[in-house]
């Protein structure tokens, strides 16, 4: 053991600061890097901590505000609120009409905005009454105001389907009732047929013209695209049924040609009992008795179909749209229409003044029998032939007769 301690006494042990368990200053130094940045989150705590507080104020202040007086210091008020619901919410139901402004146009149709959450969309087919390829035909262009009506509803992305044809529908059926209430001739385009009539383009409508209402003989091909003047027969919107008739147009065209008055026809067709005359598009009847005094045992040797001559109207059936002819009461000489026609026409003017003469003439001898044998209607005729009045509308010396010649036949 002595010798053990002995060993050991001349043993020096190093310091320890140069001990490997000894802390060197540079690690003190990172110690007392970490020391602020404890100082700094600290620091930030307080600051979020003081934000919140001043943000939950500022919260409870307006709660507080909201509940015992919420519409202070507020511009927009419950009315403005309420005319902005009114203004820009709309029925979408089926039929509503609704104000919408063109925005975009494609070759399918139109977008319109019409305020609602999405856009509407007016399809080529619903822009018109009548048909057309493209909406700019009829005028549809960006910008464009107008009134439209809800149809339909795009599943696909919740769009309104919208039309301008079926406002234009309606428009056009009370035009219609209008026109007919007003007895008026309108022009009508004749684009299709079927075996009973024509059917014929009015104020966008498509009417039926049957073939007994059609003044000419003419077929549907040959009316094909053509005009027509016509008359409402029939307007009922309901069951969608539409009737028109040329007889009576033409019938009112020619309501200026009365009795006695002498028109220029072709001859049109030839029938056992007479010739059908077209007069400005209505066809009137020669019939055989009426063709000259003379008896014609053959039309065709007299007329032929094609042509020109000048007429004289008998009768003039408006309602059923029929007009009777003659050439007979224009004939200077009895047999002229079979030996000379030309002579017929060149007088017929001068011949069908005297019959309208003669027509007066026949007319005022019966006004005057009749009055002869009806003292009660104010007048008296003396033995002179003198109609004397009772009422004080007329002369004091009366009416003189004694002058008018006998009725002749006509």
């Amino acid at each position: 053991m002595a010798s053990l301690a002995q060993q050991f006494t001349g043993l020096r042990c190093p310091p320890l600061s140069s001990s490997r368990f000894s802390v060197k200053p540079k690690q003190t130094q990172k110690v007392g890097a970490f020391a602020s940045p404890i100082v700094s989150a600290v620091a930030v705590s307080n600051a979020q901590t003081k934000d919140r507080l001043e943000l939950k104020k500022m919260f409870e202040d307006a709660y507080e505000r909201c509940r015992t007086a919420p519409m202070e210091g507020v511009a927009f008020t419950v009315e403005d609120f309420q005319n902005a619901l009114e203004k820009y919410d709309f029925d979408s139901e089926l039929g509503t009409k609704v104000k919408g402004t063109v925005f975009c146009t494609d070759g399918n149709g139109a977008l319109v905005d019409i305020t609602a959450k999405s856009s509407a969309y007016l399809p080529v087919q619903e822009a018109s009454i009548h048909k057309i390829k493209h909406v700019e035909e009829v005028g549809i262009v960006p910008g464009l105001r107008e009134e439209f009506m809800i149809i339909g509803e795009n599943e696909a992305d919740d769009s309104l389907i919208l039309s301008l044809r079926s406002i234009q529908y309606e428009l056009a059926w009370e035009r219609c009732r209008q026109l007919q209430a007003e007895d008026v001739v309108v022009k009508g385009k004749v684009v299709g047929a079927n075996k009973g009539g024509v059917v014929a383009l009015v104020e966008g409508l498509r009417g039926f013209v049957p073939f007994s209402q059609i003044s000419s003989k003419a077929t549907a091909e040959e009316l094909s695209d053509k005009e027509l003047p016509l008359k409402f027969v029939e307007v009922d919107e309901e069951q969608s049924r539409l009737v028109f008739s040329n007889r009576k147009a033409m019938a009112d065209s020619q309501a200026q040609l009365g009795i006695g008055s002498v028109v220029l026809g072709t001859v049109q067709s030839l029938k056992p009992y007479g010739a059908f005359i077209d007069i400005g598009g209505i066809n009137g009847l020669l019939h055989v008795s009426q063709i000259s005094h003379d008896r014609v045992s053959d039309i065709a040797t007299v007329l032929q179909p094609g042509d020109t001559l000048k007429v004289m109207i008998l009768s003039h059936d408006r309602e059923r749209g029929r007009v009777s002819l003659s050439t007979k009461k224009l004939e200077p000489t009895p047999g002229d229409m079979i030996r000379n026609p030309t002579l017929v026409f060149e007088k017929a003017e001068e011949m069908a003044q005297t019959f309208r003469q003669r027509i007066a003439q026949a007319e005022a001898m019966a006004r005057a029998d009749m009055l002869r044998f009806q003292p009660e209607s104010g007048l008296t005729l003396s033995s002179d032939g003198i109609l004397g009045p009772l009422a004080s509308d007329l002369p004091a010396e009366g009416l003189d007769l004694s002058d008018v010649p006998e009725a002749e036949e006509v």
